[in-house]
């Protein structure tokens, strides 16, 4: 049975910086304040021209340039975000077209900021049971825009970015080790988004009522990350066999520093033994684990043979963990430029949009 391991990495961050002094223009609330109870500093804010696509295909072409993947070579791909673009068609459809995956089957996950680790727990076992060997893996998040700017609760918490994996198949030891996933739907109604789905389709009503807005109660969302953070880490070392001494990181959701410092108290951890940059970027959900990820490694502090362990939690409820022996990019021949495909993927969706239409027109004339 292959192996998977995580082989190319990216992140994109969008230029607009909004800092705590900022909010405080917009909102009764102060610096000190935020950072006392939240760890943030300052968090990007996507433009008028970015979306979870152009995030994600940013990260993705840097991911596969690590990975010295062409987007040709890949099978799968999935994006996991709590802000798509539409209902359908799904972004990671947008995506495919705008790298040029020609190969590459696209589809959404949704388990809310939990679903890069689903999302990565999916494309490994897809590679486990063969089905494929190239997947790309990616948490793309514009939550800002559903933003109630009035709302201190939520609005000191959110921005915008994206993260994304390369994962392949390998004979070699290591990659991803294990992987735990949980929901429990009976807490649905403590962090939503109830705007704009079949039950409130958009109209009037619900723009007046705000449920295009995140709703979210804190004090029981708080209460549920601290008790899950510690248990779905240590399950999932379990599941891989090792023990709490044999993991090198912890990477959490990055969603405030109170509820990691309380994992770290529930695993009886140092601090310094888990990866946080919040304070520069907010709770990005999906994208939070990827982008710290990337941050460290960029670093220098995840080194080749590392144990470390993903774990968060988010709406739903969902919440789960995955533990992975980091070992970098396969060693390939040549050099591939993914970037380059993005001009070839451009002309082949025009093409495509134009054999689509000549085939209207000669269905219809033989209609």
């Amino acid at each position: 049975m292959p192996n998977a391991h995580i082989t190319g990495w990216g992140m994109s961050a969008p230029e607009p910086v909004l800092t705590n002094d900022d909010l405080s223009k917009i909102v009764e609330t102060n610096d000190q304040w935020i950072r006392e109870r939240t760890g943030i500093h300052q968090r990007h804010i996507a433009g008028e021209n970015q979306f979870p696509s152009t995030l994600a295909v940013e990260a993705s072409i840097k991911a596969l340039k690590v990975a010295n993947l062409r987007p040709t070579d890949l099978d799968l791909i999935i994006c996991s975000t709590s802000s798509p673009e539409y209902i359908f068609p799904a972004t990671a459809c947008l995506v495919q077209d705008q790298l040029g995956a020609t190969k590459a089957g696209a589809f959404d996950l949704l388990a809310a900021c939990s679903g890069f680790i689903y999302a990565l727990n999916m494309g490994t076992q897809a590679i486990r049971s063969g089905s494929i060997k190239n997947a790309l893996i990616i948490g793309t998040e514009t939550l800002s825009r559903f933003i109630n700017w009035k709302d201190r609760s939520t609005c000191i918490l959110v921005g915008d970015g994206a993260g994304a994996f390369v994962l392949q198949a390998s004979d070699e030891p290591g990659g991803v080790l294990s992987a735990v996933m949980h929901s429990d739907g009976s807490g649905g109604d403590l962090l939503t988004l109830e705007g704009g789905g079949s039950r409130y389709p958009a109209s009037e009503a619900t723009i007046h009522d705000g449920k295009h807005f995140i709703r979210m109660d804190g004090n029981e969302v708080f209460r549920f990350a601290t008790r899950v953070m510690a248990s779905a880490t240590q399950e999932v070392i379990d599941c891989a066999g090792l023990k709490l001494e044999d993991i090198r990181w912890v990477v959490p959701h990055q969603a405030n520093i109170r509820i990691i410092q309380a994992a770290a108290r529930g695993l009886k951890l140092p601090m310094d033994r888990f990866i946080v940059n919040l304070e520069n970027y907010g709770n990005t959900s999906t994208a939070s684990i990827p982008i710290a990820m990337v941050e460290a490694i960029e670093k220098g502090q995840i080194q080749a043979g590392d144990k470390l362990v993903m774990v968060g939690f988010g709406a739903g409820l969902t919440w789960g963990a995955l533990a992975a022996q980091w070992t970098g990019p396969i060693p390939s021949k040549g050099h591939v430029h993914p970037e380059q495909y993005r001009a070839f993927a451009r002309l082949r969706s025009l093409v495509r949009r134009a054999i689509r239409f000549i085939e209207g027109l000669l269905y219809r004339r033989e209609l």
